[in-house]
């Protein structure tokens, strides 16, 4: 269902909440006039401001560019043009945490021009919504007939109060695999975003961007009290953007709600990407969960490379495949397939990896054919350990094997500081990069899960085939490092889940890693692992554990009959950093899912099930922290039981420090 609005200018102050201030000054406000930006030439500079209700959250803030020669592209301005308008549809996601997405906005749009020197033309695109403001830079093609090189972008997000702010470093040689730290604004340095921020006002706010094409990634930097600057991150010579005739920016955006919970279910930056220009994905790629020849090599049991403990042999790669068939899977991980590994496969060099030769003692051929009898197909993996030139020269051969083979989902690694060993992975060769390949996969029918990758910006809806990527601290860190402390689950949905889908990999049975490391481990507990299926979000969920740890255990019927694509979803209660409560309704059933999960501390919580049919008679199965059980005491313990339930009852559940639980409501 799509509805299209353009109004006439007469009902504009009227119906889109757009007003003119003076010859230099609009306000533009969302649908339901909560979210108002107002923008003004201030001494031929543009100025934007924001608010909610009656607060301030944006005072007067800079915009523009800096272009090479010290050009000034953000002030001597004069307004030439302005158009407005309003737009309304509901659109349906191929897959998603929703089935059907309102993007509903009214659109200002403010043409610009310098009085002097190359009187270049600028557009800044504004857009309010309910949940939250966008702007974006259109430089439209103009008579001045010069490359475009961007050294700096002007934008600023003057916030006018200090708040908590919820930031990772922008540490440009590591990517963003880093614990969550919390602190005032007024103290950031550069950091990435999403930035999730509780303000001093009582409003959660979220900074990010949308819709990154062909452009730099923008960190945030703090230049003096609660100011942030937008910092591109810039290729190895300095520049940041480098174009010719024309660039269009990704939008800023500034998702705003009364609570962090709303920040979960806001949608602003899928609509604000493009369409789906994918017609086909359903026909190759259809949500689902998986195990892996993955775990095992992380713990140390097997390695990536050919040796004694080889963990991608065809004899592991059947045995995992009569186990995946037995508990009724289809798909199979297997990393360490191909040529090319070795033990220091880790390290920055220019390594090289082969995309179509297997390794010894691992037939490719012969396991993908044995897993079609047994109804299992493989997950393709191509680690290109940031060696770039490499695997660009194979890209095509590799893809089409995978076509060739019936293969139709790829996961692709970055590993690596930098891309060649030159470029910054969040640069515009890396975004530029990204992009490529996710297209290119699509000429092969291949879904993409991308790790060490750049952030998402929600091109998933313009390319369903982009189904996840890992851009974050994962399970894997459990295995080899001091591991995630238990809050680091209580926030990854506030912050980095805010951007899309993520591979974290969860669903670790032994959580105390007996087989693995001495001294490593899951800092939480086996009900907390099975309640991350609904917390975390991604249409392809890893069933990361060894298949020995599953063999037997009731547990398993949770990751069995839950699924991964949903018809909606709510979020009932969450603190960042200590706990939240998640609700999903299945997309093809009648079922509801829950998911609950603590930081270290215990935590009983009383869960209104409102959010079912009233209907309806559900079947409560809960899946819960055995009693005594927390990260210390006998965390693998999880105590199952069933009782009948309506909308208007509440489900009291007991969490242990690190704890969890999951609940599935089958109607009755």
């Amino acid at each position: 269902m799509k509805n299209y609005l353009i109004l006439p200018a007469l009902l504009l102050s009227i119906s889109i909440g757009y007003s003119q201030k003076n010859k230099n000054a609009y306000e533009l406000a969302s649908p339901n006039g909560q979210n108002k930006i107002k923008f003004e030439l201030v001494k031929n500079a543009p100025k934007y401001a924001v608010s909610h209700g009656k607060t301030e959250v944006i005072t007067p803030s800079d915009m523009g560019f800096l272009l090479k020669g010290n050009e000034n592209l953000s002030s001597d301005f004069e307004i030439k043009n302005v158009k407005n308008s309003t737009f309304d549809e509901t659109w349906t996601q191929v897959w998603g945490e929703k089935k059907n997405i309102r993007n509903h906005y009214n659109q200002l749009s403010v043409e610009l021009q310098q009085k002097s020197g190359n009187k270049r033309k600028l557009e800044i695109q504004f857009r309010a919504f309910d949940d939250g403001v966008a702007f974006r830079y259109v430089y439209p093609k103009q008579n001045v007939k010069d490359s475009i090189f961007i050294m700096d972008e002007k934008t600023t997000f003057n916030l006018k109060e200090d708040g908590k702010a919820w930031w990772i470093p922008a540490n440009r040689e590591n990517r963003d695999e880093y614990l969550f730290k919390d602190a005032p604004v007024s103290t950031l340095d550069t950091v990435l975003t999403p930035l999730t921020i509780e303000s001093k006002s009582g409003l959660a706010l979220s900074f990010h961007e949308a819709n990154l094409v062909d452009f730099a990634s923008m960190t945030l930097v703090n230049t003096s009290g609660t100011q942030l600057k937008s910092d591109l991150v810039p290729w190895a010579d300095g520049v940041k953007v480098r174009v010719k005739d024309t660039f269009t920016s990704s939008w800023r955006t500034l998702q705003i709600g009364e609570n962090p919970s709303d920040l979960i279910t806001s949608y602003l930056i899928l609509n604000l990407n493009d369409p789906n220009k994918l017609k086909n994905t359903a026909s190759y790629f259809k949500p689902y969960k998986y195990f892996g020849i993955w775990w095992g090599m992380h713990i140390g049991k097997y390695t990536f490379w050919e040796s004694d403990k080889q963990g991608a042999t065809t004899k592991h790669a059947e045995e995992y495949i009569d186990f995946t068939a037995k508990e009724g899977f289809h798909h199979l991980l297997i990393e360490g397939w191909n040529k090319g590994w070795t033990p220091a496969w880790y390290e920055n060099h220019m390594h090289m990896f082969s995309f179509t030769k297997s390794a010894d003692n691992f037939d490719l051929e012969k396991v993908v054919e044995y897993g079609k009898k047994k109804d299992v197909e493989l997950i393709g993996y191509h680690e290109t350990g940031s060696n770039l030139i490499n695997y660009l020269k194979q890209v095509d051969e590799g893809f089409a094997l995978y076509k060739k083979l019936g293969i139709h989902s790829v996961k692709i690694g970055h590993v690596g500081s930098k891309l060649n060993m030159k470029e910054m992975h969040f640069g515009q060769f890396g975004v530029n990069y990204f992009r490529y390949i996710l297209e290119k996969a699509a000429q092969y029918d291949l879904a993409v899960l991308y790790h060490e990758s750049i952030k998402d910006t929600g091109e998933r809806r313009t390319f369903p085939n982009m189904v996840s990527r890992e851009a974050a601290r994962g399970q894997e860190y459990n295995a080899w490092s001091e591991g995630n402390p238990p809050n680091h689950l209580t926030i990854l949905p506030f912050t980095r889940l805010l951007s899309g889908p993520m591979d974290y990999t969860p669903g670790i049975f032994d959580v105390e890693v007996k087989q693995g490391y001495p001294g490593k481990g899951v800092h939480g507990t086996a009900a907390q692992q099975l309640a991350l299926y609904v917390t975390i979000y991604a249409p392809i969920q890893m069933m990361a554990d060894l298949p020995e740890n599953y063999e037997g255990k009731p547990a398993l019927q949770f990751l069995k009959d839950v699924p991964t694509d949903w018809e909606d979803t709510k979020v009932l209660e969450g603190k960042i950093g200590a706990y939240i409560t998640t609700a999903r309704k299945d997309r093809n059933s009648n079922d509801w899912f829950l998911g609950t999960i603590t930081n270290e501390n215990a935590r009983d919580v009383n869960v209104s099930l409102s959010f079912l049919d009233p209907k309806a008679t559900y079947e409560a199965q809960i899946y819960a922290d055995a009693v005594g059980t927390d990260e210390t005491h006998n965390p693998a313990e999880i105590a199952i039981s069933k009782k009948t339930v309506k909308a208007s009852d509440s489900l009291k559940l007991h969490l242990g420090g690190a704890g969890g639980a999951a609940v599935r409501f089958k109607k009755l």
